[in-house]
């Protein structure tokens, strides 16, 4: 993997994880809620104009274009894998900037899936 398919790839994940970060805050924002038909338009409407939520999609649009970038010069089996790192980053960013718990369980996966990473990326 040549050094511009390698930032691609890392950037399409870095894209995908920032949304899901993105996507966590605007629902912070807005709070838990249930879709029904009675609230089907109010949390349609809260979702619509959230700026975190808008800056979510806004981030999986652009993954989604690097994203086939990224394809057209690798195999998907390589690919694919690397998707994991954003599993990684999202953990740890989730803890810093929601203070959701990261025990050491969950380190012990986070270490796994960096060297399966690893391992994929050398083969």
């Amino acid at each position: 993997m040549n050094a511009l398919t390698l930032f691609l790839v890392l950037l399409g994940v870095l894209l995908n994880a920032g949304a899901q970060l993105l996507l966590k805050a605007g629902t912070n924002a807005i709070g838990q809620f249930e879709f029904s038909a009675a609230n089907l338009a109010p949390v349609g409407c809260k979702l619509a104009t959230q700026p975190f939520i808008l800056g979510g999609i806004a981030c999986y649009v652009v993954s989604v274009v690097i994203w086939i970038l990224a394809l057209s010069r690798v195999e998907v089996s390589i690919a694919y894998p690397m998707l994991s790192i954003g599993y990684v980053i999202n953990a740890l960013a989730a803890y810093l900037l929601f203070g959701e718990a990261v025990g050491p369980q969950r380190l012990v996966g986070i270490g796994v899936i960096i060297v399966g990473v690893f391992i994929v990326a050398r083969s």
